[in-house]
């Protein structure tokens, strides 16, 4: 995946950036109901990392496969998503999630969204 880009980085600098891209979606990856709740900024910065995914694995392949693992480190979450999600969106030319902005946090008024695939 590419370098991230300057400018907001969540609270560290850009390793700690990759690495809460790669949890973030592996989570979204593995959850049962095909969604997960955070803010609004994670999950509009989640959404293009998470379609180019979705669109490797719709091409499938070996080496493709390898590029997902190196990039979210975990093979779950990658058999997964070349097993059904991949598959599920072959005829699809991109648009694989949606972000449902749901209203404040109540701890620090953060805005919050849920993002879920289409």
């Amino acid at each position: 995946m590419p370098a991230p880009k300057k400018g907001a980085r969540f609270g560290g600098n850009a390793a700690h950036q990759k690495l809460l891209m790669a949890n973030l979606a592996s989570h979204l990856i593995i959850s049962d109901a095909g969604a997960i709740t955070t803010t609004e900024a994670k999950a509009k910065a989640l959404r293009p990392y998470v379609e180019k995914l979705v669109t490797k694995a719709k091409h499938g392949g070996v080496h493709k496969q390898r590029q997902v693992v190196a990039t979210i480190h975990d093979k779950d979450a990658a058999a997964k998503l070349f097993g059904e999600i991949g598959p599920r969106y072959a005829d699809r030319n991109g648009g694989y999630l949606r972000i449902l902005k749901l209203g404040p946090r109540p701890g620090d008024n953060a805005p919050m969204a849920r993002i879920e695939f289409v």
